[in-house]
């Protein structure tokens, strides 16, 4: 007899799962965590701190030009890693996107959970009342659950009745507020980004009562920043010019305001000062700061006169102010034409001091306002470089031109007060006239900071309920066997300290509304 055996069972293999979807899903659940999303957002505060300890070329391309030549070893490698536009920078964008993309995916679904919560009712009651760590009884319960609930209803709790048993539930304004939080953050992300996009920004330095007008165009600016989705078309059409200024000083030096007086457009002259910018249609024109401005005329060898009022960059608190002033069209002969001699250039660095010292060292002043200006020079004659095609600074000489020997010293450093005339060794002179005050302005349009304005408010009320808030519930069961009697118990869903006394406040308000109804009836 040949037995016949039936083929061997065999399972289905179970599927393989896709390794490069399974990679992808893990990442994006890490990515969409909240611990990803507060290490991002503190690697987003670290990447900033750079952008406001070194220079950057959007503010003030001169302090970069600075920096490179007093470390010109750390600085280049500081711009090859972008630190000198920090805020443009490759890794700052892939870090501010990971934010953005990781608060996204961790808040919506959060959102949709919290929503579920609001619209469903508290849960029932646990079968053990006095295990919770609120427990008490109310000895006559004259009504029912319902009029337990109606009590809890007016003390604004969250209700469900269920038969001889109700529950109770307050504090989701906790998680509204942290929801809140997280989604002004949002909004704030949104409002710098489309800032960054579609606004734009410039740098002028104006001299006050030099009726020199600045017009609203790239071409008129110190510095400028476009955003990308931005044209040089795009800048409202406007005029600025800067009829007054005026700084007042505390007695320790210190500034206690600036106000700047501009004429817009040839309109009435309008006021403003660094708290209190210009509003102007389609942007907006800030006060950066103050210097001064020497006006110092030169007459040549041949007799002939030029006045020139250079800009001084301050290099301290006191308004000490480091420049230069000038002269390339200086020692022309007038009897050989009006061609240019590069090599018989004049040009005259200087220290200005608001208040000079009483004696030497006259190395910087005492009291940032005018009284006792005094203005120290140094002659320099030779070619300046302007020819050579190579943009520079108006506020320093060309270093490169002193080092060859093409740029040299004329004598001593002379000091010279408002009046005060010096003569060179060619018969040439330079005398000092005074000083004209000037502003730094800033002319910015942020289309992103009402966006970012309204996420920050928004942000501080999410947080305040965050902190306020405190969840918990509130049970409460009617029995009737024997003895009527009200068995209620308290739970607490975060640390709350001041639970205790809610519940004991919550149970009496429940008794006294019994003891009215008994009272009605």
């Amino acid at each position: 007899m040949v037995s016949v055996q039936d083929p061997p069972v065999t399972s289905p293999r179970p599927r393989r799962a896709n390794p490069v979807l399974a990679l992808l899903r893990n990442s994006w659940r890490q990515l969409t965590s909240m611990r990803t999303a507060l290490i991002l957002l503190f690697l987003l505060a670290v990447a900033a701190i750079p952008g406001s300890v070194l220079p950057q070329r959007g503010v003030n391309i001169d302090d970069v030009d600075r920096y490179f030549v007093e470390h010109p070893d750390l600085a280049p490698v500081l711009d090859r890693l972008g630190m000198f536009e920090v805020f443009a920078s490759v890794w700052f964008s892939a870090i501010y996107l990971l934010l953005f993309t990781s608060l996204v995916g961790c808040v919506v679904p959060r959102l949709a959970e919290h929503w579920r919560a609001i619209r469903s009712a508290p849960p029932k009651a646990p079968s053990r009342l006095d295990r919770l760590p609120q427990h008490a009884t109310i000895a006559q319960a004259i009504g029912g659950a319902e009029e337990i609930g109606a009590a809890l209803r007016k003390r604004r709790w969250r209700v469900a009745v269920r038969g001889d048993t109700v529950s109770a539930e307050k504090g989701y304004l906790k998680e509204t507020g942290n929801l809140l939080f997280h989604f002004a953050l949002l909004a704030v992300i949104v409002g710098v980004g489309y800032g960054s996009s579609y606004g734009w920004h410039g740098n002028r330095l104006l001299v006050a009562g030099t009726e020199t007008a600045f017009c609203n165009t790239l071409q008129q600016f110190g510095e400028y920043g476009l955003g990308p989705r931005v044209d040089a078309a795009d800048l409202p059409r406007f005029c600025l010019e800067l009829t007054d200024f005026n700084a007042e000083f505390l007695p320790t030096g210190q500034p206690s305001s600036f106000r700047a007086t501009v004429r817009v457009d040839n309109g009435a002259p309008r006021g403003f000062s660094v708290n209190s910018p210009l509003r102007l249609d389609g942007a907006n024109v800030y006060l950066l700061g103050h210097g001064y401005a020497p006006m110092i005329r030169y007459t040549d060898r041949y007799g002939q006169a030029q006045t020139a009022i250079a800009p001084f960059l301050t290099v301290d608190g006191m308004l000490t102010s480091e420049g230069v002033a000038a002269f390339p069209d200086a020692n022309i002969d007038p009897k050989a034409g009006s061609a240019r001699d590069p090599n018989a250039q004049v040009a005259f660095e200087g220290l200005y001091l608001p208040t000079a010292p009483d004696q030497p060292p006259y190395t910087r002043s005492v009291y940032p306002e005018e009284r006792s200006p005094a203005l120290m020079l140094w002659a320099y004659r030779g070619n300046l470089g302007l020819d050579a095609g190579i943009p520079g600074s108006v506020y320093r000489l060309d270093q490169r031109q002193v080092d060859n020997g093409r740029l040299k010293r004329v004598g001593e450093a002379t000091l010279l007060r408002v009046g005060e005339r010096m003569t060179l060794g060619d018969g040439s002179s330079v005398e000092f006239l005074g000083t004209r005050e000037y502003a730094t302005l800033s002319i910015r349009y942020d289309p992103g900071e009402k966006i970012a304005l309204g996420g920050a408010a928004i942000g501080l009320l999410g947080l305040m309920l965050s902190l306020t808030g405190k969840r918990r519930r509130v049970f409460f069961r009617v029995t009737t066997g024997g003895s009527s009697l009200v068995e209620a118990g308290g739970l607490p869903r975060t640390d709350y300290s001041g639970f205790a006394e809610e519940f004991k406040q919550t149970v009496e308000a429940v008794e006294r509304a019994n003891e009215e109804g008994s009272v009605k009836r």
